[in-house]
C-alpha cells in the first residue's frame, strides 16, 4: 500500500508533517541543534540503519531544512547543516520537549531548556507577538487564512455557542 501524501493539503500542519512527520526526521533536527553534522554522528546518536538514514537526510535537504555539504574530496564525504528553515523548527521541538516532560515523564524531566545567563530553567509558552498573552487563552483560535479554499472555510466556521 503507498503512503498518502500530505504535501498539497490546504492545511499548515498536514504540509508540515510531509516535510518533518516521521519520528527519525524529528530526531536528525534535534541532533542538528546539539551540533551534529555527519552521517557517522546521527548514526551512533540514533542507532539507525545507514539506508534509513541515508533516505531521511534526503528527504531534509529535499524539504529545504537541511543544506548538504561536501567536506572530504577523496573519498566524498558530506555533513549536513541546519538552513533557514530547518532553524526556525526550533520551537517546535522545544515544545515537544516541554510537552513530553510534562505528559510523558513520570520519574521527571531529563532534559530542560535553561537559561545560560541565569542557570534557570526556563518554562516555554507560546505567545502571541502583538499581545503577549499566550495562545493557549481561550480568546485565541484558528480560522481561514487569506489562502483558504471552501473546505478550510467550512471547517474553521464559528460554532454556535
Amino acid at each position: 500500500m503507498q503512503r498518502k501524501s500530505f504535501g498539497d493539503m490546504p492545511c499548515p500542519i498536514a504540509r508540515s508533517l510531509e516535510r518533518v512527520g516521521e519520528w527519525w526526521s524529528i530526531l536528525i533536527l534535534r541532533d542538528c541543534f546539539h551540533g551534529l553534522t555527519r552521517f557517522d554522528e546521527f548514526g551512533k546518536s540514533l542507532g539507525i540503519a545507514p539506508n534509513i538514514l541515508t533516505r531521511r537526510l534526503g528527504g531534509l535537504v529535499e524539504a529545504g531544512l537541511l543544506e548538504r555539504r561536501q567536506y572530504n574530496e577523496h573519498p566524498p564525504r558530506f555533513e549536513y547543516v541546519l538552513t533557514e528553515r530547518g532553524r526556525d523548527f526550533q520551537p517546535v521541538l522545544q515544545a515537544l520537549l516541554t510537552w513530553g516532560n510534562k505528559h510523558f515523564a513520570p520519574e521527571g524531566a531529563s532534559v530542560v531548556i535553561v537559561n545560560q545567563e541565569t542557570g534557570l530553567t526556563a518554562e516555554p509558552v507560546m505567545v502571541d507577538r502583538i499581545s503577549g498573552r499566550p495562545l493557549s487563552d481561550p480568546v485565541f483560535h484558528s480560522a481561514p487564512g487569506p489562502a483558504a479554499g471552501d473546505g478550510v472555510r467550512r471547517r474553521h466556521a464559528p460554532q454556535p455557542q
